[in-house]
């Protein structure tokens, strides 16, 4: 069909939840802010118009609170001077001017004779934006600056494309004092709020827009104030501060954030910057919740806690931030599933896929809410246990969450591998969930070289490594808590998990492991990024490394950028696809960490240098969720994916995972120890920086230089007990 309605239907048959695109996010030039649970998508004047992709707006809660906020000078939108987002991602900053305004044909305003500024910021459920015009004429000038406001209150997933039969009503626009509300009452019975409130009241407000008729003597100047705070509940509404109090929080709440972390700084400043975003990225895409900090997946489209994204966002910064790591395993421990529940994918033990709180995850028109269709989080969450204690031996967190653990085990061993064939596999059971479950979930992606779908139950090679390496995790925490029986039968279950996945899983025609084994145990021998992972987890054996990192280096899997999803010679690549040929930046990470596990150096210096020249091209130095996986071209930059979340965690956290595995930093509790085993520098980045580098109470700041035969590593300062170690 080829009609835009016609595709939709289409759409919405084959995968409900594909997220729809009648146009580009990249093509957009949109700022991002976000804080907590609500972030924004503006354009580069910083209104939101019902425009392009049709992502703009004030979002809260999975809900969009204000859908048309545009600023207007005489009626004319003023023209941009410039745009950006502060490099901590903590204030949008507009400068405008007006056009030529005419009268009766003639200049009254010449172009370029007021200068307006907007500055931005999200906090506490609230939009804060302060509006500052000046006169740079010789004379008094009078205008009307107006602002249009407007929400559709639409669920995010009905901004993503899926079409409702009902929906709620809207309870008109009222006004007050200083401003107005939009409302709405959802079909859940919740009424959701927009209170626009300004500072001075406005002149005059007609319908949704409100106006200020302002005299600006000559070199004089104008503040106006407007907040725009969303309330959710009748009874509650957030409080809202002064622009300045508010900026002031949000500034705390930053230096806290700047507190916690290392510092890293190298000899290449375009390194720099994209170290420097991706810090900021991930400090503002980690959330406050009442178990600790975790990092929401990404935006627009995950401003939401998932599980595998928080574990692999954790695993990524685990060497040099472990609060994120103990924040996810609180919250996940906290959120763990303890019955069986078809409609969300859940069965005892099980963790957390994702969760909503829009009105769609309430009425169950998605299966959101809580959703626990994910066949990866949950060995994944036992790595990330392990991987945390050996960290920070944090016994008395291991011990809280050790029943946790011991309910991921039991749902590996019994609801996971359910034909117990001993591997561990996924077969959806709510007809609203994810067809597939792993975290290549679009509904192409598990498929057979002559390109037919592989039918479930379905076992994918990455979940075995997952698995495997969640015994070896299990069994260590399991010796440090004083039971070496388990720990034994956990070492001898990882054992035989290995030896039966390299039987039935190793293709030697395609010098890989199968992507997948379908429901009637048939290998689906396609060459893909996923056996990358079995050299993160340690599954594979020595030989079967090597080879899988020849493969992934070769042209059909690498682009010059990073690692394709899917070879370019199977049947189903789409280098424009989500999962099926293009490149991950979280993807290459682990990829990247497993080849310096097994001594390739060389294999991790080429991811290291394609995703790294990536970020010099893109926007911010920002690596997005995903992009095209079209052959590198001399002298351009990679293509974007229409609609990539950006930021998002997990592809923020890569940069400090390649460099870890090019550091081969290892970081002990027990005994405190910085380990570096065969650290390498790429030629970009001939020396490093880490200062505020903690491990138990301990503190160093190291110089990491590379000299042409090797790599030294120099204390600089150093507090308390620590162990620093280095093995060429």
């Amino acid at each position: 069909m080829t009609t835009r309605n016609g595709v939709e239907e289409v759409i919405r048959v084959k995968d409900h939840f594909y997220i729809l695109a009648t146009s580009s996010l990249a093509d957009s030039r949109t700022q991002v802010l976000k804080h907590g649970d609500s972030f924004a998508i503006f354009d580069r004047h910083g209104d939101i118009e019902p425009i392009g992709s049709g992502a703009q707006g004030f979002y809260h809660e999975e809900t969009r609170f204000l859908s048309h906020l545009v600023l207007r000078l005489n009626g004319d939108r003023p023209m941009l001077l410039s745009s950006a987002v502060k490099e901590d991602n903590m204030l949008l900053t507009v400068d405008l001017t007006n056009p030529d305004i005419l009268v009766d044909g003639n200049v009254a305003l010449p172009r370029g004779t007021l200068y307006l500024s907007r500055e931005k910021f999200l906090w506490n459920a609230a939009c804060y934006e302060r509006i500052a015009i000046t006169n740079y004429s010789l004379a008094p000038v009078t205008v009307c600056l107006s602002v249009q406001l407007g929400s559709d209150f639409a669920d995010v997933f009905e901004v993503r494309g899926i079409r409702r039969e009902r929906k709620g009503r809207s309870l008109g626009v009222h006004l007050e004092a200083g401003g107005m509300v939009l409302a709405y009452e959802g079909l859940d019975r919740v009424v959701r709020r927009s209170r626009i409130q300004c500072v001075p009241q406005p002149t005059r407000v007609d319908a949704a827009e409100l106006k200020f008729d302002l005299v600006l003597p000559p070199k004089g100047r104008d503040v106006l104030w407007m907040t725009v705070a969303c309330e959710s509940q009748s009874a509650l509404r957030p409080r809202t501060l002064s622009f300045e109090a508010a900026f002031e929080e949000v500034e705390k709440e930053l230096e806290t954030a700047r507190l916690r972390q290392c510092k890293i700084h190298t000899s290449n400043e375009q390194f720099n910057d994209w170290v420097n975003r991706a810090f900021a990225d991930l400090r503002m895409l980690i959330t406050e919740t009442p178990q600790g900090p975790y990092p929401y997946a990404g935006v627009p489209w995950f401003n939401t806690a998932f599980g595998r994204d928080g574990i692999i966002t954790a695993l990524e910064t685990l060497w040099m931030e472990p609060a994120i790591a103990r924040g996810v395993l609180r919250y996940l421990a906290s959120t763990q599933a303890t019955e069986s529940d078809p409609q969300a994918d859940a069965e005892p033990g099980k963790i957390l896929h994702e969760t909503r709180k829009g009105e769609m995850a309430a009425l169950k028109e998605v299966p959101f809410a809580r959703y626990y269709g994910s066949v990866d989080a949950t060995p994944l969450f036992v790595v990330l246990a392990g991987a945390y204690f050996e960290r920070t031996g944090d016994r008395a967190l291991v011990e809280s969450i050790w029943p946790n653990i011991e309910k991921a085990l039991h749902w590996m061993d019994h609801y996971g591998d359910a034909d117990g064939d001993g591997f561990v596999e996924y077969s959806r059971r709510s007809p609203k969930g994810l067809e597939h479950q792993g975290w290549k979930d679009s509904r192409d992606s598990v498929f057979h070289s002559h390109g037919a779908l592989a039918e479930p139950p379905i076992a994918l090679c990455e979940v075995q490594g997952y698995v495997y390496a969640a015994c070896q995790r299990a069994a260590e925490l399991a010796q440090a808590l004083g039971r070496e029986g388990q720990a034994s039968t956990l070492r001898a279950q990882a054992a035989r998990l290995r030896d039966k996945f390299e039987k039935q899983f190793w293709c030697d025609e395609i010098s890989s492991y199968a992507l997948a084994l379908d429901g009637r145990k048939r290998p689906c021998q396609v060459r893909t990024s996923n056996a990358g992972h079995c050299l993160f987890t340690g599954i594979a054996s020595v030989d079967h490394a090597h080879r899988v990192a020849r493969a992934l280096l070769e042209d059909d899997m690498f682009t010059g950028w990073g690692i394709r999803t899917l070879s370019s010679e199977a049947l189903r690549y789409n280098p424009m696809s989500y999962h099926n040929g293009s490149v991950w930046p979280h993807d290459n990470a682990l990829i990247g960490w497993g080849m310096a596990r097994y001594g390739l150096g060389e294999s991790v210096a080429r991811l290291f240098t394609g995703l790294f020249d990536a970020a010099i091209f893109l926007e911010l130095h920002r690596l997005p969720e995903l992009f095209c996986g079209f052959p590198r071209r001399p002298g351009e930059g990679p293509t974007l994916y229409p609609v990539a979340c950006s930021p998002q965690a997990w592809s923020a956290g890569a940069v400090f995972m390649l460099l870890g595995a090019c550091l081969g930093i290892s970081i002990t509790a027990s005994p405190p120890q910085i380990r570096f085993t065969h650290a390498f520098l790429p030629e970009s980045v001939p020396e490093i920086r880490i200062q505020g580098l903690r491990v138990m109470d301990a503190s160093v700041d190291l110089s990491i230089s590379r000299s042409k035969e090797n790599v030294s590593v120099n204390v600089l300062h150093r507090e308390g007990d620590v162990e620093i170690v280095s093995l060429q």
